[in-house]
């Protein structure tokens, strides 16, 4: 039994088998990881899914690391959850990108795959509810699972339950595409928390307000917003039964400085570095590192370059565009449609302006994160133009590990864009004029000022790293339950 439970669809390990025919573990990254690491691993325990055949193999066979739990759910539960539901229907609510002439459809497959939704969510739910202690706090993570905090609550009223959006949260315009009964759903399955976290003061409002305009058959639910009373959040009554509060609160992630620099000068990036640097040669050069997402804005970068390269031609063969866009999603058919878009793209701006010495645009398609961070030290300017995101560490990382300092262009669609604001070149992420202007200022910035940017900005992403923002959602937790046992 675990005191401290954490909840994702992905977990810190994956398996896959060797040419040997034996399972080989590989450990994940990201801030999820190293935030559980600063509890002890003898009282946590890590829930997830089994995301492929060696993942479902090592369950199978009863192999598994200390503190994690995978779940072998039904591969076609898992598909239609994970990609019909989640990746299809609720990141596009949240990130606001529907082709609304055509998208979304809300038809008799889609309440198919809404089943195996609810069935996955069932899953993890159950499993926590079994490995759990007496008053465990439990703190589950994302969209995939916006149904577990109501279900445990139904299993294990005794636990103090959280959940986090690391992506936007929908406009409640937005939501009202969606069949009421699903808004219902999905919003009473998030309200079964004690504690909800998302990145930014903006997104976490969002929530209130969806709530705040909706009263449904099985009961009311009301936003209070911070004023005289520091508690905000949302009051509810469901089925008849006595109030309920679920506490909403901002956690703006940020990143472990020391952590990054160490890796960032590991001598395979060094070696990284040196290869870019011949391909660029004296060239000032341009960064953006992106997984090729829908949100990301990834072709009006592209379109913002082509434009700087048309209406300031002294940049010509003086500037390179270094662009990762690792394919993401490729299951999907939109997303290899946009990817293919990318690369297309990238190609007919190297056909209009390149010469036999200079290539404008070098695209790696290669989720090569040695080289990612290569190009980070690398970078004058950093472009990060996303439509919408939760936070985007990526507009984080860059200034943390630049070597010589970058002017970062942001985006207003990222969560990071107001703790960031006083020190980027801000932009409208859909207004490709205003940010070709962007990159042609960012470009002309005096090297002295963007040494102070660079340094105020990575100051800034290093404030609330990994660590230390999960154990404060982890104490606010606690918080909350002494408060409730006191009243």
């Amino acid at each position: 039994m675990a005191s401290v439970l954490v909840a994702s669809n992905r977990g810190p390990v994956s398996y896959a088998r060797g040419e040997d025919g034996e399972l080989d573990a590989r450990r994940g990254g990201g801030g999820l990881v190293s935030g559980l690491s600063a509890v002890s691993s003898q009282d946590s325990l890590w829930v997830c899914a089994a995301l492929g055949e060696g993942d479902r193999e090592a369950v199978r066979r009863g192999i598994g690391e200390p503190g994690v739990r995978m779940l072998d759910i039904d591969p076609e539960v898992y598909a239609d959850a994970y990609n019909g539901i989640a990746n299809s229907v609720l990141w596009f609510l949240h990130h606001h990108l529907y082709d609304t002439p055509r998208e979304p459809v809300f038809d008799a497959e889609f309440r198919r795959r809404w089943e195996s939704y609810r069935a996955y969510n069932r899953a993890f739910a159950e499993a926590l509810a079994a490995e759990a202690d007496d008053g465990a706090a439990v703190l589950v993570q994302d969209y995939h699972l916006a149904l577990v905090p109501g279900m445990l609550r139904e299993l294990r009223p005794d636990l103090r339950i959280s959940h986090f959006t690391h992506t936007p949260w929908v406009s409640s315009e937005y939501l009202r595409m969606v069949p009421d009964d699903i808004v219902e759903e999905l919003l009473w399955g998030m309200l079964g928390a004690d504690e909800l976290g998302f990145h930014t003061w903006g997104w976490a409002s969002l929530f209130i307000t969806c709530c705040s305009q909706r009263e449904d058959s099985t009961g009311t639910a009301q936003g209070v917003w911070p004023s005289g009373d520091p508690w905000h959040g949302v009051t509810w009554r469901r089925h008849g039964g006595p109030k309920g509060r679920t506490r909403v609160r901002a956690y703006p992630l940020g990143v472990d400085g020391d952590e990054l620099r160490s890796l960032a000068h590991r001598p395979a990036v060094d070696e990284a570095l040196a290869r870019l640097r011949a391909e660029v040669g004296e060239r000032r050069t341009i960064v953006r590192v992106d997984r090729t997402e829908l949100s990301k804005n990834i072709l009006r970068g592209l379109l913002a370059y082509r434009e700087l390269l048309t209406v300031h031609p002294e940049w010509r063969d003086r500037v390179v565009h270094l662009a990762s866009a690792y394919p993401s999603r490729q299951d999907l058919e939109s997303y290899r449609a946009y990817t293919a878009s990318v690369t297309d793209l990238a190609a007919e701006i190297n056909a209009e302006f390149g010469t036999a010495d200079w290539q404008p645009v070098i695209v790696s398609v290669e989720d090569d994160f040695t080289r990612s961070l290569a190009a980070y030290r690398l970078a004058d300017v950093a472009l990060v133009n996303p439509v919408r995101d939760g936070m985007n560490l990526v507009a984080k990382e860059i200034p943390v590990v630049s070597d010589a300092g970058c002017a970062l262009v942001l985006s207003t669609g990222a969560g990071a864009y107001k703790e960031l604001r006083d020190d980027v070149l801000a932009v409208n992420p859909f207004d490709v004029s205003e940010t070709a202007e962007a990159l042609h200022t960012a470009l002309t910035m005096p090297l002295s000022e963007r040494a102070d940017r660079t340094k105020r900005l990575a100051a800034t992403a290093t404030a609330l790293p990994p660590q230390r923002w999960f154990l404060n959602q982890l104490d606010a937790l606690r918080e909350e339950d002494r408060e409730s046992r006191k009243g």
